[in-house]
């Protein structure tokens, strides 16, 4: 009944395992075929126990905000995660796309079984403007990834990994400054300072932990791009629970940072939680004190 409802409204079932199934079983990381999963991708993964989190960064798109060239890392970063679950894997990710891909790529997502839970912004004044698309599902890993391909394929996201054209730009800002204000260590991506800030609460999605590991998209992601005489332009998201978003507001307000959107990732995690992106660009020290008055307002980790 539930494959015939499906093909009446035009989705396959090829992805969507049936609860009865994808609960009979308990998989584990050993049991995927990540190599097959690498290869229907394109790319090799970042682990993080046993989340594969893979990358789409638009780097075929030129953006500016404020004056300002937007590195990929800095706010084009794309993700799919693997999380193995039981029948397979939970798969969740962010996808950044242009306006005019929202709907083809959507309308691939959903004849192929997986589910859309969220399409916003992040910034505001960007061109060309950026979306955002939060993805989810579960079921064989395999026929996940090549149904997120042949999504990803309706875009321009760049599906073939360019071979390294030299070492990965110099951050001119002082990260150990920077480091001791935010209270964990950051790492260099692609010319920017990315910082993974934990929350300390357990986070679950249908029933399966989130936490610790940040890599399902769940830690306080801060990013700062150098943009000379030590200043930097800053982004990311905050995770926020509800008693939390209006602390964090006032904060950042307070310190000269812009609250760009706030809005929710996910469609039934606990607790509830909610994404405030914010952008800068100033004394990058400045910012980070900042940031940390706002980190104070959460039940955030510190190293």
């Amino acid at each position: 009944m539930r494959k015939a409802i499906l093909a009446l409204i035009g989705i396959s079932a090829c992805v969507l395992a049936p609860a009865s199934e994808w609960l009979a079983s308990a998989a584990h990381a050993q049991d995927v075929d990540w190599q097959k999963v690498d290869e229907t991708l394109g790319r090799k993964p970042a682990v993080s126990d046993d989340v594969h989190r893979y990358s789409f960064p638009r780097t075929d798109l030129a953006v500016t905000l404020d004056g300002v060239p937007i590195k990929p890392a800095l706010a084009l970063g794309g993700w799919i995660a693997f999380k193995p679950a039981h029948g397979g894997a939970m798969v969740m990710g962010d996808l950044v796309l242009l306006d005019t891909e929202i709907n083809p790529v959507m309308a691939k997502m959903i004849a192929s079984g997986l589910e859309i839970t969220a399409v916003h912004n992040h910034l505001l004044r960007a061109t060309p403007a950026t979306f955002y698309m939060h993805v989810a599902g579960h079921g064989e890993p395999v026929r996940l990834a090549s149904a997120i391909h042949d999504a990803l394929a309706e875009s321009k996201t760049p599906l073939v990994v360019p071979a390294p054209t030299g070492p990965s730009p110099a951050v001119d800002l002082d990260t150990a400054k920077l480091d001791q204000i935010i209270g964990v260590k950051g790492q260099a991506n692609g010319g920017v300072y990315q910082y993974s800030v934990k929350r300390r609460d357990a986070i679950t999605q249908d029933g399966t932990p989130l936490t610790p590991v940040g890599a399902m998209g769940v830690a306080i992601g801060i990013n700062f791009q150098p943009t000379g005489a030590g200043k930097a332009a800053i982004t990311g998201d905050f995770v926020l629970t509800g008693d939390e978003v209006n602390p964090v507001i006032l904060a950042l307000r307070a310190h000269g940072i812009e609250v760009t959107a706030l809005h929710s990732h996910m469609l039934d995690e606990q607790p509830r939680l909610f994404f405030m992106h914010f952008w800068a660009n100033d004394d990058a020290v400045k910012l980070a004190e900042g940031l940390r008055a706002a980190l104070d307002k959460t039940a955030s980790t510190k190293s």
